[in-house]
């Protein structure tokens, strides 16, 4: 890690994933916080003319505050290995594998980490009749943040009608039980264990609208749960190929003790929002925010 005093940084947010907005306010809140520890900062919405804008930017890193497809599948990290351009985050590879849930469970699977039963399916098959016993999940594949995500209940009279912005491979995957937990990983550090709390589903609007869940850290939970969150989520991280920061998701049936803790994904981007679980973790730690994105400034590299 070397020093990048009075470095001009690119913040690149919005783009055009179905996590634009999120993205915008955590590109703001990166680039207040990076002036706030000395840097020039510019603010970059990615489009089509993101190569241009990049190059006229003339900038010495690239912080990536992009979320969902084209930011955090591999896309613009690529992009930016080409014009050898250091930068945030995971690199070409564990984006991509991270972004595509049934890869990401394949590597978890030979990682020796806990998944629950799913598999890639039709859109029609998926809507014609159930594929798996309910309780089930439906959701995009290749998208965050909780975006698509169908959760057929026991009750339900028969498969969802899915809205016509899914794509045509969807997942189909069984429903973890229990409560919903998250572990951020900085470097070859696990940050802590929180508890998300919500009144229903822990879907998109949960996650971002204000009071849409309340977040308990370190998580209330056995020493043997909050230790195993830590393990998997580090090895995650390393299974994947992660570099700089991520965060990976649970679901804890606290009736089958450790065997209840199964791995959902894992965030080569975390959200860098006010609500956002990242940098609540690094907080209770003594991390500020400022020194958070700092450190990934300096972690920054080609090459990831």
């Amino acid at each position: 890690m070397s020093s990048r005093a009075n470095s001009r940084i690119a913040v690149l947010m919005g783009g055009p994933s179905a996590e634009r907005e999120v993205s915008l306010v955590s590109g703001r809140e990166c680039a207040a916080a990076l002036r706030g520890e000395g840097f020039d900062v510019v603010e970059i919405d990615a489009g089509p003319d993101l190569c241009d804008r990049l190059r006229a930017a003339a900038t010495d890193v690239v912080f990536n505050a992009l979320h969902g497809r084209w930011g955090e599948d591999g896309c613009v990290q690529g992009l930016l290995e080409w014009l050898k351009m250091p930068y945030t985050h995971s690199g070409v590879l564990a984006s991509a594998l991270a972004m595509d849930k049934e890869r990401t469970k394949e590597v978890y699977t030979r990682a020796g980490l806990p998944v629950m039963e799913s598999f890639l399916a039709d859109k029609t098959a998926v809507e014609t009749a159930h594929l798996m016993p309910p309780p089930y999940v439906v959701k995009p594949y290749n998208e965050g943040s909780s975006v698509g995500v169908y959760l057929v209940h026991e009750a339900a009279n028969g498969p969802p009608a899915l809205d016509e912005t899914m794509p045509e491979t969807v997942m189909v995957e069984a429903y973890a039980p229990g409560r919903e937990m998250s572990t951020a990983v900085m470097g070859d550090r696990a940050l802590g264990v929180t508890d998300i709390i919500t009144d229903g589903w822990y879907d998109y609007h949960a996650k971002y609208r204000e009071g849409g869940s309340r977040h308990v850290v370190p998580a209330d939970v056995p020493e043997v749960i909050s230790a195993a969150c830590m393990d998997y989520a580090l090895r995650a991280h390393q299974a994947l190929g992660c570099r700089g920061v991520s965060r990976t998701d649970f679901r804890w049936d606290e009736a089958k003790g450790l065997e209840g803790l199964i791995l959902l994904e894992t965030n080569t981007q975390p959200g860098m929002t006010p609500t956002s679980l990242a940098p609540e973790q690094a907080s209770v730690l003594g991390i500020s925010f400022g020194a958070f994105v700092r450190w990934m400034v300096e972690d920054a590299s080609c090459s990831r």
